[in-house]
């Protein structure tokens, strides 16, 4: 679709891809056509304007990037665009109007749990390394690493609006990873003067 992700007639575009490798000659199927037409939902919901045209994504400014896979400080004009995302974005799978074909899966490591829903900010910032690896235990969160996720807290508490979570930021800012520690300064700047 013009997100950039495959879109299926039968079940949307919430779909994980996976290959099989073999030495077999296989005939590639032939290219669908467009079924997008004139929809640009997934565009216009981009919350950092990460499609540079319909069919292009610059993963650079995509949400779902930044909060997963850089590393390092997030560009101080994407932050705002986060918003509360702590890991990731989905927002323009989830527009998209394929997905009304779509059936909840049944696998059970994709099962909702109850004890990560509606988490608290300050709490998150406030997780040491081993707190992390035991709240995300068996998540994909796991993988990105209590610096990065605690830097994608610090800067969902800049945007929350919230001056009641300015202790935590300035808190935050003397975290002995200095990632971590400047998003966390930058958050206390944007509660105080936003």
């Amino acid at each position: 679709g013009k997100h950039t992700n495959l879109v299926s007639r039968t079940h949307g575009s919430w779909l994980f891809l996976g290959e099989v490798f073999t030495t077999l000659e296989i005939a590639p199927d032939a290219a669908h056509a467009d079924r997008c037409g004139s929809c640009q939902a997934c565009l216009e919901a981009c919350p950092t304007a990460a499609f540079p045209a319909p069919y292009q994504l610059d993963a650079r400014r995509c949400v779902s990037y930044l909060t997963i896979e850089h590393d390092g400080p997030i560009p101080e004009d994407l932050r705002a665009g986060i918003g509360n995302r702590i890991y990731g974005c989905d927002d323009c799978l989830a527009v998209c109007p394929w997905n009304k074909f779509a059936k909840a899966g049944q696998e059970a490591k994709f099962a909702h749990r109850e004890e990560l829903a509606a988490p608290r900010l300050a709490a998150l910032a406030g997780l040491d390394d081993a707190g992390f690896r035991a709240m995300f235990s068996g998540s994909p969160v796991k993988r990105v690493g209590r610096n990065r996720f605690v830097r994608n807290v610090a800067i969902a508490i800049g945007n929350s609006g919230d001056v009641g979570l300015l202790e935590v930021a300035r808190a935050l800012a003397g975290d002995a990873d200095a990632v971590v520690a400047e998003a966390a300064a930058w958050a206390a700047a944007r509660l105080v003067f936003p």
